[in-house]
């Protein structure tokens, strides 16, 4: 069994002149990334490898979180998950390494919102709800996948464990 982050990038600042992909966090972003971060680490879902958009909020979200993983988590940016279809994503989760069990992937929506849902259609009824009904900056789908290989990932083979949210933290 695996088990899938999916991480949206924290709050975005909006800059002007700057290109979307070089949009940098802004200050409820650098809030809220380390506070998601100590939600992952105390329910035990520290990952053991991270995939993370070329985007520099991405970047900057997982420069936040990080550090309250006890560091040591590998990590590969992968440039086609900045505002990729849910099939992108998807390809880049089969190609992470097989040895992780955890996987953590910083990313963008609509992608993830689209991808979560195609991936676990079940699971914990309010949290499915809730991940429905909007998927917002620094939100966290966890999903448990009953497969023993990430090439083997495909629809449906996931169970929404928790959607978590900063404005569900305490």
């Amino acid at each position: 069994m695996k088990r899938l982050l999916l991480l949206r990038h924290a709050k975005s600042d909006w800059p002007d002149g700057v290109e979307d992909h070089d949009r940098p966090l802004s200050e409820r972003g650098r809030r809220d990334a380390p506070r998601m971060a100590a939600y992952i680490a105390a329910a035990g879902l520290r990952p053991d490898f991270a995939l993370v958009s070329s985007a520099r909020r991405t970047q900057e979200t997982w420069a936040l979180v990080a550090p309250a993983l006890g560091g040591g988590c590998p990590s590969r940016t992968v440039p086609w998950i900045y505002e990729a279809e849910p099939e992108a994503i998807l390809k880049a989760i089969q190609d992470a390494p097989e040895e992780s069990e955890t996987l953590l992937v910083i990313g963008h929506n609509p992608g993830f919102e689209d991808l979560a849902a195609l991936l676990a259609p079940h699971g914990n009824h309010e949290a499915l709800a809730r991940m429905k009904t909007k998927y917002p900056t620094a939100g966290l789908a966890v999903i448990a996948i009953d497969r023993q290989n990430w090439t083997d990932v495909a629809p449906g083979s996931g169970r929404l464990e928790a959607f978590v949210t900063p404005k569900t933290l305490p």
